[in-house]
C-alpha cells in the first residue's frame, strides 16, 4: 500500500508530534564548521564531558536523558522507515510512539524546571516536528523547493533550541546549535540510505546516529546537576 503525499502531511500534524527527527536536514544543508576553541579549553561543537558518578540522583537523570535520546533516534528511523516505505499503519504506530517519548523528555526537564518549562520545553521540541513532515514530503514527491524550505527551517530551529538550553542551564547556545545540527544531519544520512534501499548503510548510519545523542546527554545532565544540585542531594 502506498502513501499519497497530501495524505501523509494530514497524518502527521494530526499526531501533533511525529517526533524530533522525523527526517533531518536536507543534502543542501552544508556540514557543520570546524571545531574552533573556545572558553575553558573546549571546541564547539563540544560540551564539558559529565562528571555526575553513580547511584545518584544525578546519575538517574543522566541515564534517563540518554536512555529517551537514544529511544527518539530508534523510533524517528523507524517512522521515516515506514513512511517512506508506504506502510501507513506502521507509520501511524511510530507517529504515537515518538510523540510519547517527547512527552517523556518533557516530563524529565519539568521534574528539574517545573511544569512552566515543561511545556515551553515540549511546544518547542514539537515545533520543529511539522520542518520534518514537510521534508518527508518533499523527498517523497522529490520537490526540491519544499526540501530546502524544511532545511532553512531546521538550520532555524537549532539556534532557538540552543538558546533555550543556555537560558536553562547555561551551556553555549551555539554549542548546542552545532550538536543538535549533528544529530539531525546525522540522521538524515540514515533516511538517505532508507530511501536508497540501502540497509546496510541504513544501520550503519542509525548506529552512529544514536551514538550521537550521548553527546547531548551527558553534558545535559551534569549542567542541570551543577545549576541545581540541592535537587539531587
Amino acid at each position: 500500500m502506498s502513501i499519497n503525499p497530501g495524505k501523509l502531511a494530514q497524518i502527521s500534524r494530526r499526531q501533533v508530534a511525529v517526533g524530533l527527527a522525523l527526517v533531518a536536514l536536507a543534502a543542501a544543508c552544508t556540514p557543520a564548521a570546524p571545531q574552533t576553541p573556545m572558553s575553558g579549553g573546549q571546541a564547539t561543537g563540544q560540551m564539558p564531558s559529565a562528571q555526575v558518578t553513580s547511584s545518584t540522583k544525578a546519575a538517574a537523570l543522566r541515564s534517563s536523558l540518554n536512555t529517551l535520546l537514544q529511544e527518539h533516534v530508534y523510533l524517528a528511523a523507524s517512522a521515516t522507515g515506514a513512511a517512506l516505505g508506504g506502510r501507513e499503519a506502521e507509520f501511524k504506530a511510530a507517529a504515537d510512539a515518538l510523540d510519547a517519548n517527547s512527552v517523556d523528555l518533557s516530563k524529565a526537564i519539568g521534574s528539574v524546571y517545573g511544569a512552566e518549562a515543561e511545556r515551553t520545553f515540549l511546544t518547542l521540541w514539537r515545533s520543529h516536528i511539522n520542518m520534518f513532515v514537510d521534508y518527508t514530503v518533499g523527498v517523497a514527491t522529490n520537490d526540491r523547493a519544499k526540501q530546502d524550505k524544511a532545511v532553512n527551517d531546521l538550520v532555524g530551529y537549532t539556534q532557538s533550541f540552543g538558546s533555550f538550553i543556555n537560558s536553562a542551564t547555561g551551556l553555549p547556545k551555539e554549542t548546542v546549535a552545532e550538536l543538535v545540527k549533528t544529530h539531525v544531519l546525522t540522521l538524515k544520512d540514515v533516511v538517505d540510505a532508507q530511501a536508497a534501499k540501502d540497509p546496510t548503510k541504513a544501520y550503519a548510519a542509525l548506529r552512529k546516529a544514536a551514538d550521537h545523542m550521548k553527546m547531548i546527554a551527558d553534558p545535559l545532565a551534569e549542567a542541570i546537576f551543577k545549576k541545581f544540585p540541592e535537587k539531587f542531594s
